[in-house]
């Protein structure tokens, strides 16, 4: 594992620091601003990761870290110190401090969603 940010020129006043995610096996990208976690930068980019609680203590989003750095939301997520050490997070609580690449086996692809009927009078 990886935990060396990648080099970025500073953000201006204001503007919040946005890192490139990459899934594997898909092989899917999607942008991470630092004001959302892992998993929610990847709902809004359509892509699917396994999830429940949201909060950190289902551990149904557990992943490995390949490479990249993140920080928590919550003081104690629930991830073992030996998991840890092996490079699982919790996207549900994970923020993403860098360019980071997941392993995530069940990821998927969510369909496009479908336009709203049309109502003609």
């Amino acid at each position: 594992m990886n935990d060396k940010e990648t080099c970025r020129s500073a953000p201006n006043e204001g503007e919040e620091r946005t890192f490139t995610v990459r899934v594997e096996p898909l092989g899917h990208t999607f942008e991470a601003p630092e004001s959302l976690t892992v998993l929610e930068a990847a709902g809004f980019a359509n892509l699917n990761l396994p999830r429940m609680c949201r909060n950190g203590t289902c551990r149904t989003c557990l992943c490995r870290l390949e490479s990249g750095s993140v920080r928590y939301t919550i003081e104690w997520p629930g991830v073992s110190p030996e998991e840890k050490a092996q490079g699982y997070i919790l996207p549900c609580v994970a923020v993403a401090q860098s360019d980071l690449v997941l392993d995530v086996p069940d990821a998927e692809i969510a369909p496009a969603p479908s336009a709203p009927p049309v109502r003609r009078f």
